[in-house]
């Protein structure tokens, strides 16, 4: 009896095991686990894009601050739950903003973005420009 009731057990620990795994990986970047994370990729070659500054928006109250490492990936840990605006900077990019994120307790969320080259020059008028000849 005794050789039953431990396999029972052994094949209890491994079935939980396994359910655990299976969904525990959702929101972990290295085994930690993030409110939020993702990744920033070019839009046209699909590159990651490093260095990228992504800023968490709380009540337009500025929360936090990370940066992309150099695989493209960022990640908050310890968000307030609440409803949030994202924002993706990084210089010769578009500025991407993600409005209405909604960040629960104990739920992590993956946000991906792709940025687009920003190519536009700002064009300041000179006082030439309105004198009259």
């Amino acid at each position: 009896m005794k050789p039953k009731v431990a396999f029972i057990t052994i094949a209890a620990v491994l079935l939980f095991g396994i359910a655990h795994a299976s969904d525990g990986d959702s929101g972990r970047v290295n085994g930690k686990k993030y409110d939020i994370n993702g990744n920033v990729i070019h839009s046209e070659n699909k590159k990651p894009i490093r260095n990228v500054n992504v800023t968490a928006y709380i009540s337009s109250k500025k929360e936090k601050v990370v940066i992309t490492d150099g695989n493209g990936n960022y990640a908050f840990d310890d968000l307030k739950p609440g409803t949030y605006k994202f924002v993706f900077e990084k210089e010769g990019f578009k500025k991407v903003v993600k409005e209405k994120v909604i960040i629960k307790t104990d739920e992590s969320f993956q946000l991906n973005i792709e940025m687009i080259e920003s190519n536009d020059f700002d064009l300041v008028p000179t006082p030439l420009h309105f004198a009259d000849f």
